[in-house]
């Protein structure tokens, strides 16, 4: 039996307080179930701002997506998520990823490392949490009895982690590009590749939730204009193939919400991320998704 579906909104611009609290209540009301923050320089500090979302809702869950290891000392990281945690009731996601953007590592005077390093330094880090929030002795205390962790991954030793580890898998539905700090989209059928490898290494008794995070949400009968940035960004694709990729989420309500549903179908995607400049776009596509399984 297929997941119910859940829904978490990126949000990427820092505010000032009364903006930001009005912003996270503006996600609330739209019907998102999870408030989630990055971790790059240049945007909204993670765990601090999770507290002021806490403040000013009730019921939607609150995470980073996603937390950049390179920047954090597993102990420290551990104090930051226990406290959070705490000061929200219990409703943080723990969403952890290796960084991808070296000139953000250089800016923080922290070393960036080859893919292994990064992917090794995660591994450390996901252990020693597990470690230090398992035990009794550590304080402060979350409220949960375990955090939940999602992890983001896509190559093949980050889906073994991820198998290992993760309650939430997340799929980025894109590779590094040959641009430094920059990502290019998996078509349907290199995701299927990726999906099947994270399933063969993952053998646990409650199977994790999928996720998966959208780039392009327009609901529009005329998706070519929407289309044209990312079509630029990536000559090689034309609007059929950009249109056709799991990341993206662009035409008519009914052909959007009939995706969707195909992709959790195919893939196992029942929790979908949207970036903060789609989330007032993407709310007919989860009213309508809710609708049908009401």
């Amino acid at each position: 039996m297929a997941r119910p579906f859940r829904f978490g909104v990126n949000l990427l611009t820092s505010a000032p307080a009364a903006e930001w609290r009005a912003k996270c209540r503006r996600a609330e009301e739209l019907g998102y179930d999870v408030i989630l923050v990055p971790d790059h320089l240049g945007m909204v500090a993670p765990f601090p701002a999770l507290v002021a979302a806490a403040e000013a809702t009730e019921r939607p869950r609150l995470g980073t997506f996603v937390l950049n290891a390179g920047f954090w000392n597993p102990a420290l990281l551990a104090r930051e998520v226990a406290a959070t945690d705490a000061l929200t009731g219990g409703r943080l996601e723990l969403g952890l990823g290796t960084g991808y953007v070296r000139a953000e590592h250089e800016a923080a005077g922290l070393p960036y490392g080859s893919p292994r390093e990064r992917v090794d330094h995660l591994r450390r880090t996901v252990r020693e949490l597990e470690r230090l929030l398992g035990s009794a002795d550590h304080e402060p205390r979350p409220a949960q009895s375990r955090v939940p962790v999602l992890i983001g991954a896509n190559g093949d030793r980050m889906l073994r982690l991820t198998a290992e580890h993760a309650d939430i898998a997340a799929f980025t539905g894109a590779r590094p590009g040959n641009t430094p700090g920059t990502l290019e989209p998996l078509r349907a059928d290199e995701l299927d590749e990726r999906v099947a490898r994270y399933h063969a290494a993952a053998d646990r008794a409650e199977p994790a939730e999928l996720n998966l995070l959208i780039q392009l949400v327009a609901v529009t009968d005329d998706p070519e204009p929407v289309l044209k940035p990312l079509l630029e960004r990536q000559p090689a694709l034309t609007p059929d193939e950009a249109q056709a990729l799991p990341l993206v989420l662009a035409g008519p309500l009914e052909e959007v919400v009939a995706k969707v549903r195909a992709q959790r179908e195919r893939f196992g995607f029942s929790y979908l991320t949207v970036l903060e400049p789609f989330m007032e776009a993407f709310a007919p596509v989860m009213e309508r998704l809710r609708e049908e399984s009401a």
